[in-house]
């Protein structure tokens, strides 16, 4: 995987291509994470969780809807959101590692997958999904 720095960030849409944001790969506590910059607000990745989604889309083999929540809100079921804060999934809980800002996983990691190669996401004003290439 290409690895961006705060230097050179991967720049990225939102799915319905209403927002831009930056995602780069720094390290915390010793552990590798994505940082997401949305305007003034800085999000916090596991960056582990690009390998474990993928693995878990093509398992699915279908669309998956990305059903974005905040992580106050609870996410649809069945959705990207839902399994990256699922005890369910590889790291048995949240790939948010930001007390707050843990959410809005469906939101922000599908475009960096997308950018990488390893997805396909549509682009409309609501509803957008992704399934793995």
């Amino acid at each position: 995987m290409e690895k961006r720095t705060k230097d050179n960030p991967w720049k990225l849409q939102t799915p319905p291509l209403s927002s831009e944001y930056e995602m780069y790969i720094d390290e915390k506590d010793g552990r590798e994470i994505i940082v997401c910059v949305v305007g003034k607000t800085i999000l916090h990745y596991d960056v582990r969780c690009l390998s474990d989604l993928h693995e878990m889309l093509k398992a699915h083999g279908d669309w998956m809807e990305l059903g974005a929540a905040d992580e106050q809100k609870p996410a649809k079921e069945g959705t990207v959101e839902a399994w990256g804060r699922s005890t369910d999934n590889p790291v048995g809980g949240w790939y948010g590692l930001k007390k707050g800002f843990k959410g809005r996983f469906g939101m922000y990691v599908p475009p960096l997958m997308e950018a990488l190669g390893l997805v396909e996401l549509t682009h409309e004003k609501k509803n957008n999904k992704m399934r793995a290439i």
